[in-house]
């Protein structure tokens, strides 16, 4: 798997992944080897590269990025790639986006825009990074905890499927790229059913939990 962005949520997520046998190659805006830490603490499965290397080694791909930095991801080597979209659009930190204020757009059809040619698939953007962390259950399990979906390619979903039931978590899938607004920033399934932030242990929220919250959502 390679990360593009390797803040709180790709962390979360490489460690996760690490767990569950997937070797992981790191990347961020500053560098290889200020991930030094990050790869050290993760173990043998781990490395670090530039973000056009890890594009390149990840049979699946995470970016993890702010929204001003789409401009800049590495299109050629994302090229037929699965792509894990966990970006959220914040107008504080990203400049206001005008298709995005008015609806016309969601942020993973904005992603696509930048990476034409790779399948993006929108998920871990609606749980907090401590609640993802804390709440991987084993399939089967009465309290495991759902994640939305959403994407356009059929072969993609079911290869992040594959990945998110591997770390411990079950799939509401959510619609195409187009329905992904409802599971974007202030949506009801966007943290809340996990539980508060101040909970660093989470809540599960299990599958009819994430299709009642999904359902709710309004533009």
């Amino acid at each position: 798997m390679g990360f593009i962005g390797s803040g709180n949520i790709g962390r979360t997520l490489a460690r996760l992944a690490v767990g569950a046998g997937h070797r992981v190659v790191l990347s961020n805006s500053r560098g290889p080897e200020t991930l030094a830490d990050t790869v050290e603490e993760l173990g043998p499965r781990a490395s670090a590269a530039t973000s056009e290397e890890a594009a390149a080694a990840g049979d699946l791909v995470v970016v993890a990025v702010p929204l001003n930095a789409f401009p800049h991801l590495p299109a050629v080597p994302l090229a037929g790639k699965t792509v894990i979209d966990t970006c959220n659009y914040g107008p504080e930190r990203d400049g206001h986006i005008p298709e995005l204020d008015d609806n016309s757009r969601t942020s993973s059809e904005l992603l696509s825009r930048y990476v034409p040619d790779a399948l993006i698939v929108k998920a871990f953007n609606n749980i907090f990074f401590r609640h993802l962390l804390a709440l991987p259950r084993p399939a089967g399990a009465a309290d495991r905890s759902f994640l939305p979906i959403a994407g356009d390619s059929a072969p993609a979903k079911a290869a992040v499927t594959a990945f998110i039931d591997s770390i411990g978590y079950g799939v509401v899938d959510a619609g195409s790229l187009a329905d992904s607004w409802r599971q974007e920033t202030g949506t009801p399934v966007w943290g809340t059913p996990y539980g508060p932030y101040s909970n660093e242990n989470g809540q599960p929220a299990g599958e009819g939990a994430i299709r009642a919250a999904l359902a709710t959502a309004t533009r």
